[in-house]
């Protein structure tokens, strides 16, 4: 017997896919003027939780919530389906927001491929957050609202991305995030890619004694692993120690304020070594793997910097076959050490390797995107007003120079259509120049203001795609299920 709900007859509008009945409690989203509906018996303990007005209905209390942190916490707390946690070695899928706004979408394609992925949904890097002007919190909430939106119950993850710092641990932990990935980047060696022998012993003599060569006991030894034969001869281990020594250090150091900051909470860690200039090789892999284990560290997947180029928002760029040589050994070793998941960074849009990574790694792969569905958000704000866009379009080439600084992008200003030449803007997103210069320029978008100090695009931005979520969840939708198909096929 179909329960009826009561919240129907309130005389308010839901979202559909929102209305939930869990214990003795109905919950909904209203599609206008968006609040969180709650009907609940008027002694209901978690019903106290949660702020907004009251009035009377069927006997019980309903209650108007506005979508702010408190009624969020309290959600996740009364529908425990909505509290992010660890996935284990299933297939993932971190799918970033910048906006807030990109959930619903990102939820249909995960069902539409019928999929067996973990999905991350709320996934923001610090420096991400910073650039939008965002917090851990809003990152977290706003996600949560998408999530019950659109009715998901089938769990999710929550990826605190590129953290530096034992701060920023604790204010993403602190909001419930489930999954910390490390960015030991600025304490990788680049020395060591061109160093002499005798340099190499230099550098090498001046780590900390703890991951000084010596301590880890990998000289001379040989791995075959899966018909990968590496030898850890002194040059290749003193540089990997050189190059990735003291980032490993970082790794544990966070990893233990991490374990104690979490206490009895469980959560996941993923390492994240691809922001270099040159690949991790094979033997670096093994070697960074090797001395995170000698240091009692866990983790759940591991991004090297594979061969090739992962630019954002656009294919990969390379040797197709050199990426696939280079995974595969990538792959037997996370196997031999893990096994953990092979994390692709900058993953959106990479189209052309996907197949290879979902068949080499056997499953245990994790896609990270972000920007990607800042692009369908300008798609979908071409379609409705085009003016707006090739306002974006201005802005953004003149940002461009300035904001790519921290990226890894190959576009030129010279190289993307002139905006006097430009007959279909939306086709502008397909073009490779502008696509990164768009992708890259996010920040500078979002928060830019006039000199009267209003923003300049973040309002009429947002309040385009308020006012028209289906095409924004519909333009998400297929380019995600482009994403995540080859993960499952």
């Amino acid at each position: 017997m179909h329960h009826k709900f009561q919240l129907t007859s309130a005389n308010l509008h839901f979202l559909p896919r929102s209305l939930t009945l869990h214990a003795d409690m109905e919950y909904a989203l209203t599609r206008t003027d968006t609040q969180l509906a709650v009907l609940a018996p008027n002694d209901s303990e978690s019903f106290h939780a949660f702020t907004g007005e009251c009035s009377e209905l069927a006997g019980q209390t309903l209650m108007l919530c506005p979508l702010n942190a408190t009624n969020a916490t309290a959600l996740r707390a009364g529908l425990t389906w909505l509290q992010p946690r660890p996935l284990g070695l299933k297939t993932s899928a971190g799918m970033g927001d910048r906006l807030g706004l990109a959930t619903p979408g990102h939820v249909r394609a995960v069902r539409a491929t019928r999929s067996k992925i973990a999905p991350i949904f709320s996934q923001q890097s610090i420096r991400e957050m910073t650039r939008t002007g965002r917090t851990p919190q809003q990152v977290m909430d706003d996600a949560t609202w998408g999530i019950f939106a659109e009715g998901w119950q089938d769990g999710v993850g929550a990826d605190a991305d590129h953290l530096k710092t034992p701060a920023d641990i604790d204010t993403c932990l602190a909001v419930g995030f489930s999954f910390f990935t490390i960015d030991p980047g600025e304490y990788v060696d680049n020395r060591a890619e061109s160093a002499s022998l005798n340099r190499l012993r230099e550098l090498a003599d001046i780590l900390p004694v703890d991951i000084q060569t010596r301590a880890s006991g990998l000289l001379n030894k040989v791995f075959d692993i899966e018909g990968l034969s590496v030898h850890l001869d002194e040059p290749t281990l003193l540089k990997a120690a050189v190059k990735y020594g003291r980032a490993i250090a970082h790794v544990a150091s966070m990893y233990q304020h991490l374990t104690k900051s979490a206490g009895q909470r469980p959560f996941e860690l993923e390492v994240s070594v691809d922001e270099t200039e040159q690949p991790t090789s094979h033997a670096e892999h093994i070697y960074i793997a090797s001395e995170l284990k000698r240091l009692n560290v866990q983790w759940i997947s591991l991004a090297p910097r594979y061969v090739g180029r992962f630019e954002k928002g656009v294919d990969y760029i390379g040797d197709i076959a050199a990426f696939e040589t280079d995974f595969a050994g990538h792959a037997a070793i996370a196997r031999q050490f893990g096994a953990y998941k092979l994390s692709l960074h900058s993953g959106s849009d990479k189209f052309s390797i996907y197949p290879i990574a979902a068949r080499l790694s056997e499953g245990l792969v994790h896609l990270k995107t972000a920007g990607t569905s800042y692009l369908e958000a300008l798609r979908t704000i071409a379609a409705l007003d085009v003016d707006f866009f090739r306002e974006i379009y201005l802005f953004a080439r003149e940002r461009y120079d300035t904001d790519k600084a921290s990226y890894h992008v190959s576009a030129e200003v010279a190289n993307a259509p002139a905006p006097d030449s430009v007959t279909d803007w939306a086709s502008l997103l397909e073009q490779f120049d502008a696509r990164e210069i768009f992708h890259v320029t996010f920040g500078s978008v979002l928060t830019d203001k006039t000199p009267s100090g209003q923003l300049r695009f973040y309002d009429r931005f947002v309040s385009l795609l308020r006012a028209n979520p289906e095409a924004y969840a519909a333009n998400l939708e297929k380019h995600f299920v482009r994403h995540l198909k080859p993960f499952v096929d």
